[in-house]
């Protein structure tokens, strides 16, 4: 019977991107307590809230090399300690600068996650599970910040901002060791992955688990030399569409993420718990659509073995659906519409997450950390700036309205690059590496 260890692996990064959400985003709840008691302005709300993306920005590209060269194990241990760290003492924060820097070093231990992430499904899946596998592991996203609204709201009311800080940095010390003592970097070298499953994994009838964990990850980096891996990253017109695609789904999340809460405060003068109640519904829909899409993306993918209509197409419709829904909110006042549409604007957006991700593992499986470092490095950038760009809107208007008209700019952009750029099937992929001393392929 073959064993299924290697989804026991996608909780666990599902468990772990559902911490790393709820300790990024558990700011926008208690902003307007923290405004109040450090005495910020907008302007300074806006850089403490964009300050994520600036650390992030500087690992999210560097630590996806660095998870190329070491592995998913250690650069996820390593990084979930620190960000822990970083989200506890958040809660002894005593000025703007502080708790500004701490945002910084919260950027800069979350930044290797999810090329760590991407490493380790394209080390222990399948090509035909890939995007299951994402959407399972990503959907933690949505359903992070789905009940991370609630969550913190309670945590805030009960213990106030700091106490919530504190104890959301004591959760996450609890996967640490969970993490370094049952997973592997390579499924070859685990006990609980049988042959049966690791000959599914591999494709293959012919299995080798004699090669050292450092032998695979050498033999991975020397099959693309350094300089023609860079030509490649940068001069490949799919993966350059899919990193701006990133960049403006990156700036729709992290306007949401850390806006919404103040946008239903100002706008329609909800109190805290209303806020943390009403911002569930647009990340449950999140939620459910993004793992459809993921196994949409798949099954497309089966029957049709088109990258393009397995991949492109989920990422151009979500975002173009995403934009149609922002642009009514300019010009309602009415709470309910904006509820309904806000929630579709996030679901939408929100629903291709995994396939951005698989483009990476697809094409380029052997450097998967390193590509995905680079497209996170434009999330990361648009992470800054959307927070930054929004607070600087609405301190100079009074209004959202200007912010959202952008969003659908952005979108647009995004949508024409990808219609136009976006052709994996069409151009050079590296996703069929050979097993370290055999000369054997090992299917993708």
């Amino acid at each position: 019977m073959r064993s299924r260890f290697r989804w026991v692996i996608i909780a666990l990064l599902f468990f772990i991107t559902v911490v790393n959400y709820i300790d990024r985003s558990a700011i926008s709840y208690a902003i307007s307590d923290i405004s109040k008691v450090l005495h910020l302005n907008a302007d300074q709300t806006g850089l403490i809230l964009g300050a994520f993306g600036v650390g992030y920005m500087i690992t999210t590209f560097f630590g996806g090399i660095w998870v190329d060269h070491v592995g998913a194990r250690r650069a996820l241990f390593w990084a979930s300690l620190l960000w822990t760290l970083s989200i506890g003492l958040t809660g002894a924060a005593v000025g703007f600068a502080m708790i500004f820097l701490m945002r910084i070093l919260l950027g800069v231990a979350e930044g290797p996650n999810f090329p760590a992430v991407n490493r380790a499904v394209g080390d222990w899946l399948s090509s035909r599970e890939r995007a299951i596998a994402l959407s399972n592991s990503l959907v933690a996203v949505p359903l992070a910040l789905a009940i991370g609204g609630p969550i913190a709201t309670a945590l805030i009311l009960g213990t106030s901002w700091r106490g919530m800080f504190i104890i959301l940095g004591i959760i996450g010390l609890i996967w640490v060791p969970v993490w370094y003592f049952l997973f592997r970097d390579f499924p070859e070298h685990s006990k609980r992955v049988n042959d049966a499953e690791l000959r599914h994994i591999r494709g293959t009838d012919t299995i080798d688990r004699s090669v050292q964990p450092a032998d695979m990850r050498r033999a991975q980096a020397h099959r693309l030399p350094s300089g023609s891996l860079w030509k490649y990253l940068l001069a490949n017109r799919t993966l350059m569409a899919n990193n701006w695609s990133f960049f403006v789904f990156g700036y729709y999340l992290f306007f949401f993420m850390t806006w919404l809460p103040s946008y239903f405060e100002k706008q329609y003068h909800l109190n805290l718990k209303s806020v943390g109640l009403f911002s569930v519904l647009p990340w449950a829909l999140a939620t459910v659509l993004l793992w459809l899409v993921g196994y949409l993306s798949d099954g497309i993918l089966k029957r049709t073995g088109s990258l393009r209509l397995a991949r492109s197409y989920p990422i151009w419709i979500s975002q173009l659906l995403s934009a149609l829904c922002v642009i009514p909110l300019t010009f309602t006042h009415n709470f309910t519409i904006a509820i309904i549409f806000i929630t579709l604007a996030v679901g939408f957006g929100m629903s291709s997450n995994s396939t951005f991700y698989a483009i990476n593992v697809d094409m380029m499986r052997d450097r998967t950390g390193t590509a995905l470092g680079v497209m996170d490095t434009f999330f990361a950038i648009a992470g800054f700036l959307a927070p930054v760009i929004t607070g600087a809107i609405v301190n100079a208007t009074g209004s959202f309205n200007s912010a959202f008209w952008l969003m659908a700019a952005l979108a647009a952009t995004s949508v024409l690059a990808v219609l136009f750029f976006h052709h994996p099937d069409k151009q050079r992929r590296i996703d069929n590496p050979v097993a370290p001393g055999s000369g054997r392929s090992i299917p993708s």
